[in-house]
């Protein structure tokens, strides 16, 4: 890392686990990781080895049962469930690999979900949504419903409600699972993007090698540890 390059994430001796007794299962066994800030670093490794747990906590979704993850200096573990929120709502965009859209609700309203949960009013929240829309190639489309989307079309509408906030840090769960090549590498493109142009951080769990070309590093996980970071994808694929 470069000496004047900060850090947007540090995870130290990471564990977490579900269940009790003789059913609890380990899921992280201590991670440690650095994710520097502006870089788009993507977490692979086979199902089951952590790397949704890993992120959920990163985003101060789950809390750790052992050890420290620190977002841009700030202990997510230590912060009350108001103040997780808030600052979820300031810092990190969640893109889930289940859509998790509101039915009834057109797409446009479903990506100005989170400017208007931070007071925004309501005109220039989906103005906003509507713009954001259009840059993951679906301004035409904004007052479907997301039942008259394919399913390709609904995960780009959770990528734009995830960006809508121009947040620090954007943590995603196999974002182009649900897509073709083409507009897989669109919302690559448009991510990285982002990580140039507004110094947005971006953290991928993906399966997917045909993106594996648009990360400045790869971390390895298997068995809830991180194995291995690498610069160079050819050292990674």
């Amino acid at each position: 890392m470069q000496a004047n390059q900060e850090v947007a994430v540090l995870c130290r001796s990471v564990e977490k686990g579900f269940g009790v007794g003789d059913t609890r299962v380990r899921v992280l066994r201590g991670v440690d990781l650095e994710v520097r800030s502006g870089e788009l670093l993507m977490l692979v490794g086979p199902s089951g080895c952590g790397k949704t747990t890993l992120i959920s906590i990163i985003a101060g979704i789950l809390d750790a049962d052992e050890g420290e993850c620190r977002v841009f200096g700030s202990d997510i573990k230590s912060l009350s469930t108001v103040q997780k929120t808030a600052f979820r709502a300031r810092n990190i965009g969640f893109v889930f690999q289940a859509f998790n859209l509101i039915p009834a609700l057109p797409i446009v309203e479903n990506t100005a979900i989170p400017l208007l949960l931070s007071g925004m009013k309501r005109a220039a929240a989906i103005e906003q949504a509507a713009a954001m829309l259009e840059r993951v190639g679906l301004g035409n489309r904004t007052k479907s419903l997301p039942a008259q989307l394919s399913g390709g079309q609904q995960q780009r509408v959770a990528i734009a409600r995830a960006l809508v906030t121009n947040p620090r840090l954007v943590v995603c769960d196999e974002p182009t699972s649900a897509l073709d090549h083409e507009n897989g590498l669109r919302v690559m493109e448009l991510l990285r993007g982002m990580a140039a142009e507004e110094g947005t951080t971006l953290v991928v769990v993906t399966h997917d090698a045909r993106i594996f070309g648009h990360a400045d590093r790869i971390a390895k996980v298997n068995d809830g540890r991180i194995v291995e970071v690498v610069e160079s994808v050819s050292n990674a694929a």
